[in-house]
């Protein structure tokens, strides 16, 4: 199979969804934005953008599966997947701040093959082919070289849940606040994960995620010459619940500190 060709072909829907996304900006009424859960709002043009994605990516890649955000289409496993958030970062989105994106991954029997992810509002399409480096418009991109923590701007992201113990989380932030350059919370984990594969921030780390959220910006970094893994240092990661992506030398620091708090 082309991946090559299949990417590029990805890389030009990205930008096709990107462009109805940024038309309809202000286009969402208040009665039109469903509550899917707390904090989680979906709206037509997440569901709409998915379709565009899935209508193409079908014709592309027939036998392939899918998971995505949005299941307007039929979820299932397989040896090729898709994994798609039309639009990462809806309430940014819904807000008028303009931190959002298009993010599409292809797994190939357990490994990322392609990510791609398009910053709506930057008009910047990060992509990244296994084993081809990493890329923003088609220009090459690495992480930082930074090695000090002290140096270090970290971002990260909150869970909506309400009856979760927030002590762990709220004792690494003050542990950033002491020995960190500084700390981020954008709002859009597949844009996070990108800004560490092009150097902007230097580690970016997260939980209660989903695949989707984090499947395209993991090959990314990765292909940007970064580290990604869970919490302890493992795997678990490619589930997209716990998320550690950093320039890689700081990644070990950064590791024993959420180990530390995250018992």
């Amino acid at each position: 199979m082309d991946f090559k060709t299949i990417c590029q072909e990805v890389k030009t829907l990205s930008e096709e969804v990107a462009l109805f996304i940024r038309k309809e900006l202000n286009a969402v009424s208040e009665d039109q934005i469903v509550t899917k859960d707390h904090n989680s709002l979906v709206t037509y043009v997440d569901q709409t953008a998915e379709k565009m994605i899935v209508k193409r990516l079908q014709e592309l890649i027939p036998e392939a599966t899918f998971i995505t955000e949005e299941d307007t289409v039929e979820q299932a496993e397989g040896d090729l997947v898709w994994i798609i958030d039309p639009l990462d970062g809806t309430n940014n989105f819904l807000q008028k701040i303009p931190h959002f994106a298009v993010s599409i991954a292809l797994r190939y029997k357990d490994e990322m093959v392609i990510g791609v992810v398009y910053d709506v509002m930057r008009e910047e399409c990060f992509s990244a082919l296994k084993g081809e480096g990493a890329y923003v418009n088609d220009r090459p991109i690495g992480v930082s070289q930074k090695e000090s923590i002290d140096d270090c701007v970290l971002a990260t992201g909150f869970p909506y849940a309400k009856n979760m113990n927030f002590k762990p989380l709220i004792n690494t932030l003050e542990h950033w606040m002491l020995h960190a350059r500084g700390i981020r919370r954008f709002g859009a984990a597949a844009l996070d994960l990108c800004f560490v594969a092009a150097g902007r921030i230097d580690c970016y780390y997260e939980f209660k995620l989903n695949i989707w959220d984090v499947a395209a910006g993991m090959l990314i970094v990765k292909e940007a010459g970064g580290e990604v893994s869970d919490y302890q240092g493992g795997q678990t990661h490619k589930t997209g619940n716990q998320v550690v992506a950093s320039n890689g030398k700081v990644h070990s620091y950064v590791i024993d500190i959420l180990k530390t708090n995250f018992q």
